[in-house]
C-alpha cells in the first residue's frame, strides 16, 4: 500500500543540532493500514530507530497554533520550492515535545524560541526539548524546508496547460483537503487547530500570486524576483489555506456588500469566465442575505485549474475549480453544463459559511460541511436561477444515494474515521447527498422558517469555531423550543399547505432524538402502508436492495433498526398534506374521511421508500392511467422510483412496476417522463451488455414504438426551457443509440457538415454529444474527433468528444484512448477515471476496461491515491455493472489479492454487493421482462 499523508510528528529523538539541544525525528512509515501502532503499550519507532514520543493518530492538544507566518518560493522551471515558516503556539499543558504533521518535506532547519530560551531542531517532526514547555506561555517554532512540487493533485503541486500557440506552461497550485496541507508546510493539520495565516509568495515578474486574502504589497527582490505579501487571514483550519502562482487572466465585479469577486483562467480561456462571474455575484448576494452574516473577507477569487482531481475546493477566499466546473462556453456548453457550473459555484460559496466559518470538529462529521453545501445548492439556485428548476435535480441526487444506501455495505452519515484513507473515503454520496436529503426532510418537518432560523443560530454561535452533530441539533431545537411552543406542546409549521397542519415537534421530543436515528445508523427505512377503510396501518422496516424477505439473512439484517420518520401523506379526498411522526415499528392512523387512495411521502421530501400493500399499488396505477394530474408531479416521480426499487427488494413484481410506466405517454412533467425512461433505458443497457439478444431487440422495439411520438417532436436546436432541452438531449441520445434511422441520418448530416467546415460549424450544444457519438462510429470521424480534442479550448466540448470517442465499437481505438489517458498529455490524467467509466459502459469495452484495471493497478496508484475519488470511480465504474457469477468471483479474487497487499477500501464490499444484487435481479426478473415485452409490443 502506498502510504500517503504520513504524520510528521515533531518527534524528538535524535540528531541534535548545535545550541540548546533539540532533536527531531520523523515517524517510521509503518505498514499497511495507516496504523502507527496497534499495541497501546508500545510506542512507535521513529526513522532513526528510537521510540517516537506520541503513538496516537490524532495530534495531542497540549500545544495549539495561533498564527503561521509562511513564506513560499516556488520555482516553475526546476519544479520545486523553498519555504520557511514561523508558527506561534500556545502551550496549554506542560509538555516536553511538540507534535506536528509533515509529509514529503525536507526540513532544513528548525528552532524553538520561547520567552525564556532559544532552541533548534531538524527533520520530520516531533520536537523534543530538554526542559519542559510551560503551560500558558507562547512559543515560536521556526522551520526552513523545501520539496519538489508534487506530481499528483494534492499538496503544493504543478499543473500545466497548452496555449493556442502550442506552448506548454506550468503553474503551481495547492489543494489541501482533507489531510494534504502537511505536504506543503509543517503544520497542525487537523480541522480543530484553527489559526491565522500571514502568507508571502516570491515569484517571477511574468507570474501573479494569489492567496486567501488580498495582496498588501509587492517587494522587489534580487534577480528581478517579486515578493507578494498578503493580508493576515481570519482564523481558519489548515485545509482551507491556498496559494497559486500562475499567469492567468481575470474578470472582476463587486457584490452588493462591496466584496470584490474575480474569476481567473488561463489567458486563452478568459472569454469563458463571464457566466461564472454573473453567477458568483448573484449567489454571494443571496447567501449574505439568507444567512444574515456578511462574507468576512474583502475578496473572493474563483480559479479554473487545468489539472484538478475533484470538482472544486472551497479554500476561503480562493476557491479552486476543475475547468469544466467553472468555465462556460456559449458555443459548446449545453444546458446541462450550465446547470453543473451553477450547482458547483453554489456549493463552494455555501462552504464559505458551512465549513469555513463553522467547521466540523473532526472528519467523522464531514457531512456538516458537504451535506449542508449540497442542500444549500437547492435553496440558493431555486432563488437565483428559478428557470433552472433545480428541485428535480436535487430529487435525483436523493434517488442516486438511495441506490448505495439501501445496500448492507452502506455506512452511517456520521462514522468514525481516523486514518487518512478512512477520512478520504468519507467524501462520498452519503456525506454529500444523503446529508443534503436529510436536511431537506428536516426542513420540511420543521418548516422552512424554523429551519432557517436554526441554521442561522448555529452559524452565528459557532463562527470561527468548530462544531459537531449535536451542536446543530441543539440550534435547530432551540430555535423552535425556546419560544415557539403553543400551550399544546407543538411547534407550528409555516409551510404553505392547504391545511393548517402542525410539524409535530412534540413535547419533550428534540431534533436530536429524531435525527440521531438518521445519522448514527446506516440505511434507509421502508414504510409499508395498508388502507382498511378509514384506518391507515403503517409499519417500518429496513429497506434492503437485493435482499428478499425469504432470504435467511433478512431477519438478522432488520434487527435493532428503528427510525423516527416524518411521514407525510395526501389522499383522494383532499389536497391537504397530513403529517405524522412514526417512532415505533407499527402504528395506525385514522383518516378523517373516506378516501379511494392514499399517497405517502408528499413531494418525495422524505428519505424513505413506500410500499403499498393489498390493492394500494393497483389504486395508484389506476389514478395515473385515468388522470395522472391528480397526483403532484414529484409524487409521480416518487412512485416510479419506489416501484422499481421495490422490485430490487423482491416486494413488487417487475410487471407491476412496468405497468405503472404505461401512463407515461400522457405525462406532462418532463422530469417524471425522464424518470420512467431512465429505468427502461437501464434495462436495455443491461441486456445489451449481457448479450441477451431477444430481450435487447424487443426492448429496443418497445422503446422506439412507445416513445416515437415524443422523439419525433424533438428539434435539433437549443430552443425551449431547461427541461425541454434536457428532454431533447436524452431522447435523441437514446434514439441514436438504438439506431433509429431518422436520428442517425440527421446526426450524420450535421457531423459531415461540421467536418467540412473544419470544425467551425456551430452545432446546437444540446445535441453536440449525440452528433459526435454518431460521427465517431467511422474511422475517419473518430480520427478527426481525436484531432479536434487536442485543439479544443472548451472543457465542455472536450468532455463531449471524449465520450463520443469511448463509444467506438473497435477495441484498438478504445485501447488507444486508455494509453493516451495513462500518458497524460493529450488526455489529461484527471480525465482517466471518467474515460475508463465510459469505456466500461460500452459493451465492446467493458471487459477491456476491467482487464486494464487489473493489469495496471500499480500504475494507477502512481497517478492517484488509493482512497481518492478517481480511484473509487475506476474501481466501481469498471465492475459494478457486472451481473454474472463468474464476474463476481473474478472481482472478489482481485479485491482479496489487494487486501493481502494491505490495500482495502469500503468500495470493495459495495461493489461485491452490487454485483450480487445484479445477479439476483436477473435471476428473478428476466422471465417477467421477457413476457411483459412480448405482451406489450
Amino acid at each position: 500500500m502506498v502510504n500517503t499523508h504520513r504524520k510528521l510528528i515533531l518527534n524528538i529523538y535524535c540528531s541534535a543540532i548545535i545550541l540548546p539541544q533539540i532533536c527531531i525525528c520523523s515517524q517510521f512509515t509503518s505498514s499497511s493500514n495507516d496504523q502507527y501502532n496497534e499495541n497501546p503499550g508500545v510506542f512507535p519507532v521513529a526513522t532513526n530507530g528510537e521510540p517516537f514520543p506520541w503513538r496516537e493518530l490524532r495530534l495531542p492538544t497540549k500545544v495549539i497554533p495561533l498564527h503561521y507566518d509562511l513564506f513560499v518560493h516556488p520555482n516553475l522551471t526546476s519544479l520545486d520550492f523553498v519555504a520557511s515558516e514561523k508558527i506561534e503556539v500556545l502551550v496549554r499543558d506542560t509538555t516536553q515535545f511538540i507534535i506536528l504533521h509533515s509529509h514529503g518535506l525536507e526540513i532544513m532547519n528548525a528552532t524553538l524560541q520561547s520567552e525564556e530560551d532559544l532552541r533548534y531542531k531538524k527533520s520530520q517532526i516531533a520536537l523534543l526539548v530538554p526542559e519542559k514547555l510551560m503551560a500558558d506561555l507562547r512559543y515560536s517554532v521556526a522551520i526552513d524546508f523545501q520539496a519538489k512540487l508534487a506530481d499528483g493533485f494534492e499538496g503544493f503541486y504543478k499543473s500545466t496547460y497548452r496555449t493556442l500557440g502550442g506552448e506548454t506552461r506550468t503553474i503551481a497550485v495547492t489543494d489541501f483537503e482533507p489531510t494534504h496541507a502537511r505536504m506543503a508546510f509543517p503544520c497542525f493539520d487537523e480541522p480543530l487547530f484553527k489559526a491565522n495565516f500571514s502568507i508571502k509568495i516570491r515569484r517571477e515578474s511574468r507570474h501573479i500570486a494569489l492567496s486567501n486574502m488580498p495582496k498588501v504589497k509587492t517587494i522587489e527582490r534580487e534577480g528581478g524576483l517579486l515578493e507578494d505579501h498578503f493580508e493576515t487571514t481570519v482564523k481558519m483550519s489548515t485545509y482551507l489555506v491556498a496559494y497559486i502562482v500562475c499567469d492567468f487572466a481575470s474578470v472582476s465585479g463587486t457584490a452588493s456588500s462591496g466584496v470584490k469577486v474575480s474569476i481567473y483562467a488561463s489567458p486563452d480561456k478568459w472569454s469563458q469566465t463571464h457566466y461564472a462571474l454573473e453567477a458568483s455575484l448573484k449567489l454571494l448576494d443571496f447567501y449574505e442575505n439568507y444567512f444574515n452574516i456578511h462574507y468576512p473577507l474583502p475578496k473572493l477569487d474563483l480559479v479554473a485549474i487545468p489539472d484538478f482531481e475533484s470538482g472544486a475546493m472551497e479554500n476561503w477566499g480562493l476557491v479552486t475549480y476543475r475547468e469544466t466546473s467553472l468555465l462556460f462556453d456559449p458555443k459548446t456548453s449545453s444546458t446541462s453544463d450550465k446547470l453543473w457550473v451553477t450547482k458547483v459555484i453554489a456549493h463552494e460559496l455555501a462552504h464559505q459559511w458551512f465549513g469555513n466559518l463553522v467547521t466540523m470538529e473532526w472528519w467523522n462529521d464531514i457531512w456538516l460541511n458537504e451535506g449542508f453545501a449540497t442542500y444549500m445548492e437547492l435553496i440558493s439556485v431555486n432563488v437565483t436561477y428559478p428557470e433552472l428548476q433545480f428541485d428535480n435535480i436535487f430529487l435525483n441526487d436523493c434517488f442516486e444515494v438511495i441506490k448505495s444506501d439501501s445496500l448492507n455495505s452502506s455506512r452511517p452519515v456520521s462514522k468514525q474515521a481516523e486514518t487518512p484513507t478512512q477520512i478520504q473515503e468519507m467524501f462520498d454520496d452519503i456525506s454529500y447527498k444523503k446529508g443534503a436529503c436529510l436536511l431537506n426532510m428536516l426542513k420540511d418537518f420543521l418548516s422552512e422558517e424554523k429551519f432557517k432560523k436554526g441554521i442561522i443560530h448555529y452559524l452565528k454561535k459557532f463562527s470561527y469555531r468548530n462544531a459537531k452533530n449535536d451542536d446543530l441539533w441543539s440550534s435547530l431545537s432551540n430555535s423552535c423550543l425556546e419560544s415557539d411552543f403553543t400551550s399544546g406542546g407543538f411547534c407550528y409549521s409555516d409551510s404553505k399547505t392547504t391545511s393548517n397542519t402542525l410539524t409535530f415537534l412534540e413535547e419533550n421530543v428534540e431534533v436530536k432524538d429524531i435525527m440521531t436515528t438518521w445519522t448514527r445508523q446506516k440505511g434507509i427505512p421502508l414504510v409499508v402502508v395498508e388502507q382498511e377503510g378509514r384506518l391507515l396501518k403503517l409499519r417500518q422496516e429496513r429497506f434492503l436492495n437485493g435482499v428478499f424477505r425469504d432470504d435467511p439473512e433478512w431477519g438478522a439484517l432488520q434487527e435493532r433498526y428503528l427510525w423516527h420518520i416524518p411521514v407525510t401523506y395526501s389522499t383522494s379526498s383532499s389536497n391537504a398534506i397530513h403529517r405524522h411522526l412514526l417512532t415505533s415499528k407499527t402504528d395506525t392512523l385514522y383518516l378523517p374521511e373516506k378516501t379511494s387512495w392514499v399517497k405517502l411521502n408528499v413531494d418525495s421530501n422524505g428519505y424513505y421508500i413506500v410500499h403499498y400493500e393489498a390493492h394500494g399499488w393497483d389504486q395508484l396505477i389506476a389514478v395515473l392511467n385515468q388522470n395522472h394530474t391528480l397526483l403532484r408531479p414529484k409524487d409521480r416521480i416518487g412512485l416510479i422510483h419506489d416501484a422499481f426499487q421495490l422490485v430490487s427488494a423482491g416486494r413488487l413484481t417487475l410487471d407491476k412496476a412496468l405497468d405503472l410506466t404505461h401512463y407515461l405517454q400522457h405525462e406532462t412533467s418532463i422530469p417524471a417522463l425522464l424518470q420512467g425512461l431512465d429505468y427502461l433505458e437501464s434495462f436495455y443497457h443491461t441486456m445489451d451488455r449481457r448479450n441477451i439478444s431477444d430481450i435487447t431487440e424487443n426492448l429496443k422495439r418497445y422503446l422506439l414504438q412507445y416513445f416515437k411520438p415524443v422523439i419525433d417532436m424533438q428539434s435539433w436546436s437549443d430552443e425551449g426551457s431547461v427541461w425541454d432541452r434536457r428532454l431533447r438531449s436524452s431522447l435523441l441520445k437514446l434514439a441514436c443509440y438504438l439506431n433509429y434511422a431518422p436520428c442517425i441520418r440527421k446526426a450524420t448530416e450535421l457531423f459531415s457538415q461540421w467536418m467540412e467546415s473544419s470544425g467551425k460549424l456551430n452545432i446546437p450544444s444540446d445535441v453536440l454529444k449525440i452528433v459526435y457519438s454518431v460521427g465517431a462510429q467511422t474511422t475517419e470521424g473518430w480520427n478527426y474527433l481525436l484531432e479536434q480534442y487536442g485543439l479544443s479550448l472548451s472543457g465542455a466540448e472536450k468532455n463531449k468528444i471524449l465520450y463520443a470517442l469511448s463509444t467506438s465499437k473497435h477495441q484498438e481505438k478504445l485501447i488507444k484512448l486508455i494509453d493516451l489517458g495513462m500518458e497524460g498529455k493529450v488526455i489529461k490524467t484527471q480525465d482517466l477515471a471518467s474515460l475508463l467509466y465510459a469505456i466500461a459502459r460500452n459493451p465492446k469495452g467493458q471487459q477491456l476496461a476491467w482487464n486494464f484495471v487489473k493489469e495496471n493497478w500499480t500504475h494507477l496508484l502512481e497517478r492517484f491515491e488509493l482512497s481518492s475519488f478517481p480511484m473509487r470511480i475506476i474501481i466501481s465504474g469498471t465492475t459494478s455493472h457486472f451481473s454474472s457469477k463468474d464476474e463476481l468471483q473474478e472481482v472478489k479474487l482481485f479485491f482479496e489479492s489487494l487486501q493481502t497487499q494491505g490495500s482495502y477500501l469500503e468500495i470493495f464490499q459495495i461493489v461485491l454487493e452490487t454485483i450480487s444484487k445484479n445477479i439476483k435481479w436477473l435471476e428473478k426478473n428476466l422471465p417477467s421482462l421477457r413476457n411483459w415485452l412480448l405482451i406489450s409490443i
